[in-house]
C-alpha cells in the first residue's frame, strides 16, 4: 500500500468519475476501494437470515403475512447496501461479475430449523443483469429476481435497479412483488461514502394487503440519514387507512407499531445478537467450478486480503482481457451466450406482475432487460461439473 488516504483516494475517484460519460456500471474504479466480492453475489442479502425468509410461510393471518414480507424486505438492505461493511465505515463497490458467473452459497438456521439456498447468476454484460433464485423447499418459499443496474455521477453516484424480485408463499399461494430501490452513493468528498435510499416504493401482494415504504435521508427526514417510514393497509380500502406502522433507520433499527391502537409490535435492532446473519455455507474453493465466482476471482480476493495492489490488477486484468477475447470470438463465429441456470422469458406472459401493478405506473421494462429472468429447475438439478466442458473464464 502507497499510504494513500482514503479520503485522498475518494477524491480522486470523484475526479475520474467527472470525466465519464454516460453509464458507470461497467466501469473499473480503483483497485483500492473494491470490496472483496462480486456483484453476483448480493442476493446473499435475501438468505442469510433463513427464519426471516420463512417468516411469513409460519403466519396464519393475511395482514400480518405482508408485514413479515415487509421486515423480510427491511432486514435485507443494509447488507445489500452496505457492501463489505458497516455503517460506520466508508462503503466500498463490488467486484463488476463477467458474463456467466455464478455463486451457490446456503444459509442454516438450527434453531428455527430453517435453511435458505441461493443460486445467481450474471446472464448479461452488456447491459449488466444479474439474475437470482433463492428458496427455502421445506417450508415452501422462494423468491426469483433480477436486476439491471444503471451508474450515473453528478457530485454523487446514483445507481438504478431495472427488475424486481418476486417473493412466493406455496402454502397460501401468494405472491409479492418487491421493488429494487435506486440508491445515491454519497459522501465522496467527506471521506466516508454511504447509501441513501429517495422516494416511496410499494409492496403488492395477491392477498390484497400493500406495503408502501417513504425512504428519506440526511437533511430531509428528521436529519437522520437512512431514514424511513412504511405502512400495511388493504389496497382496496377507499381510505387507505393503515393496519401496522413502521418508522426508524434501515441501517440501524426500527419499531413497529399497531396503527390504531399504537400499541408496539416489534422493536428491531440491526446488531442484535439475535438477529445476527446466519454462518455462509459454500464449497470449498479447490471444489468450486472455474465459473464459481470465488474461485474465479480467487486471485483478486487474495490480493486484497494480503492489501498487494498489484496483484489485485494483475489477477482481474487477466479474467477482463479473456472475456473480452470471448466476446470477440462469439462475435465473428456468429455465436451466441447462453446463460447456465436462468431462462429469459416473454415481458407479456409474466401475469403476477401486470395482475399486481394494473391501474400503478410501475412499468415492467423487460426491453431494457433482455426479458425476464427465471430459474431453470431442471437445469440446476441436474447440473454438473465441470460446467462448460473445457471452456473456462479464462478462455
Amino acid at each position: 500500500m502507497d499510504g494513500k488516504s482514503v479520503q485522498s483516494r475518494l477524491r480522486d475517484l470523484v475526479k475520474f468519475l467527472s470525466t465519464v460519460q454516460g453509464d458507470l456500471s461497467n466501469v473499473t474504479g480503483p483497485p483500492s476501494l473494491l470490496a472483496p466480492s462480486s456483484v453476483v453475489e448480493v442476493g446473499h442479502c435475501w438468505g442469510q437470515r433463513p427464519a426471516v425468509f420463512a417468516a411469513p410461510s409460519l403466519e396464519p393471518c393475511p395482514e400480518k403475512r405482508a408485514l413479515l414480507v415487509l421486515r423480510f424486505f427491511l432486514t435485507a438492505l443494509r447488507s445489500q447496501l452496505y457492501v463489505g461493511g458497516s455503517p460506520k465505515v466508508s462503503i466500498k463497490k463490488p467486484i463488476n461479475a463477467f458474463l456467466g458467473e455464478l455463486f451457490f452459497a446456503s444459509w442454516t438456521d438450527s434453531d428455527h430449523k430453517s435453511t435458505t439456498r441461493l443460486v445467481a447468476e450474471q446472464v448479461s454484460h452488456h447491459p449488466p443483469i444479474t439474475a437470482m433464485h433463492i428458496s427455502d423447499s421445506e417450508h415452501g418459499v422462494r423468491a426469483d429476481g433480477y436486476a439491471r443496474v444503471e451508474m450515473t455521477f453528478n457530485g454523487a453516484v446514483n445507481v438504478r435497479q431495472l427488475g424486481h424480485a418476486v417473493y412466493q408463499i406455496d402454502r397460501y399461494r401468494e405472491s409479492y412483488l418487491i421493488p429494487l430501490p435506486d440508491v445515491k452513493v454519497r459522501g465522496f468528498l467527506s471521506g466516508c461514502t454511504y447509501p441513501e435510499i429517495i422516494g416511496t416504493y410499494t409492496i403488492f401482494s395477491t392477498s390484497g394487503y400493500t406495503a408502501e415504504i417513504t425512504f428519506s435521508g440526511e437533511g430531509v427526514f428528521r436529519g437522520k440519514r437512512n431514514s424511513f417510514q412504511a405502512r400495511i393497509f388493504q389496497r382496496d380500502d377507499p381510505r387507505r387507512q393503515s393496519i401496522y406502522e413502521a418508522s426508524g433507520v434501515w441501517s440501524d433499527g426500527w419499531t413497529v407499531r399497531h396503527a390504531q391502537t399504537g400499541d408496539i409490535i416489534e422493536n428491531y435492532i440491526v446488531d442484535a445478537p439475535e438477529n445476527e446473519p446466519a454462518p455462509i455455507d459454500i464449497p470449498p474453493i479447490d471444489e468450486q467450478d472455474p465459473w464459481e465466482s470465488r474461485r474465479a476471482w480467487g486471485g483478486v480476493l487474495s490480493g486484497m486480503e494480503m492489501g498487494d495492489m498489484r496483484m489485485v490488477v494483475t489477477e482481474k486484468t487477466k479474467i477482463e482481457q479473456a472475456q473480452r477475447q470471448m466476446r470477440t470470438r462469439e462475435k465473428e463465429r456468429n455465436e451466441k451466450w447462453e446463460p447456465l441456470l436462468f431462462k429469459s422469458l416473454d415481458g407479456d406472459d409474466h401475469e403476477v406482475f401486470h395482475d399486481l401493478t394494473e391501474g400503478t405506473d410501475w412499468r415492467l421494462q423487460d426491453d431494457k432487460t433482455k426479458g425476464v429472468w427465471r430459474i431453470d429447475e431442471h437445469r440446476v438439478n441436474n447440473l454438473q461439473r465441470p460446467f462448460r466442458g473445457h471452456l473456462t473464464p479464462l478462455g
